[in-house]
């Protein structure tokens, strides 16, 4: 079996599923587990990713102006790696190579009879069916099955721990310039992990957020997880919203309860290292209850 990985979340999948091997070629931002960076690279954005998240906002907008994918992907080294299987998305635009482009390259212009597997994750419950899917489209429907099984076992663990704590009122930023909540996947974690969530709905896309908006709910907590940022870049980000009298101004800044968390490994890819993810908001938001050990690597205090 020979499969190619457009996306970081569907090559961890893979190689959760104990398929590291059978991996031919991956996407630009796929960068675990350790390795995976010496598979080649198939794709690449149409737009300079450096800069700050305003300035990124603004070119990938740009990009989408007039082109149906901020991503391209090299069709002759698809070609002569010659997958049997070549996992996409059709989830969000900005996030990877559009499912369209990749029918495109695939079917029309190399003709080849590729399967062409297509995740879609914006419930929790989509990113289980599309571990299934990934396992029954190389022929290992078993091992998709256990590892789903695995997830839910830790991750209903920490939900029921959570049942009869106290529920801080919790607002996720998925981006910071402009301000975005995050939604999909996220809203069902920050539940999950005991507290509630203030903005973005379950299985629907992220959505930007208004000062006022964020002013008048006045959260609790803020979770900063950048869609593509370590915890480094974020903490960069951030100091445009410090200078702000209205950021300084927010209960949870002035009570020291704003948490920096590494949304590019964790949060933003809806794969096995969800259960983590779960496991580091269980740590901020309880402390005193939950010590999985992500503290330094998967987040920090503010």
């Amino acid at each position: 079996m020979r499969i190619v990985s457009l996306l970081p979340s569907s090559t961890e999948i893979v190689c959760a599923l104990g398929l590291e091997a059978d991996l031919v070629g991956r996407s630009h931002e796929c960068d675990y587990p350790a390795g995976i960076e010496a598979l080649p690279v198939l794709t690449a954005p149409r737009f300079d990713p450096t800069g700050s998240s305003l300035e990124v906002d603004e070119r990938v907008k740009a990009v989408l102006k007039v082109s149906t994918s901020v991503y391209t992907i090299d069709a002759e080294l698809l070609a002569q790696l010659a997958p049997d299987v070549v996992i996409t998305q059709t989830q969000c635009e900005v996030c990877a190579v559009s499912f369209a482009e990749v029918e495109r390259v695939v079917c029309d212009q190399l003709h080849s009879s590729a399967t062409i597997v297509a995740l879609e994750p914006n419930f929790l419950s989509d990113v289980y069916g599309d571990i299934r899917r990934v396992a029954g489209a190389v022929g290992i429907p078993e091992r998709g099955a256990s590892l789903v099984a695995e997830m839910q076992s830790r991750m209903c663990a920490i939900a029921d721990q959570t049942i009869n704590l106290p529920r801080p009122r919790v607002a996720t930023l998925e981006w910071l310039e402009p301000l975005m909540s995050a939604g999909n996947w996220i809203p069902e974690l920050v539940e999950m992990a005991g507290g509630i969530n203030l903005f973005g709905r379950a299985g629907v896309h992220s959505p930007w957020l208004q000062w006022s908006e964020l002013q008048a709910a006045d959260p609790d907590m803020l979770v900063i997880l950048p869609c593509g940022y370590d915890i480094a870049k974020a903490r960069e980000e951030l100091e445009v919203l410090q200078a702000k009298a209205e950021w300084r101004a927010l209960r949870a800044v002035q009570n020291k309860r704003v948490f920096v968390t590494d949304g590019n490994q964790y949060f933003n890819r809806p794969g096995p290292r969800l259960a983590e993810s779960l496991e580091i908001l269980a740590e901020i938001m309880h402390p005193d209850c939950f010590h999985f050990g992500h503290e330094g690597s998967g987040w920090e205090r503010l």
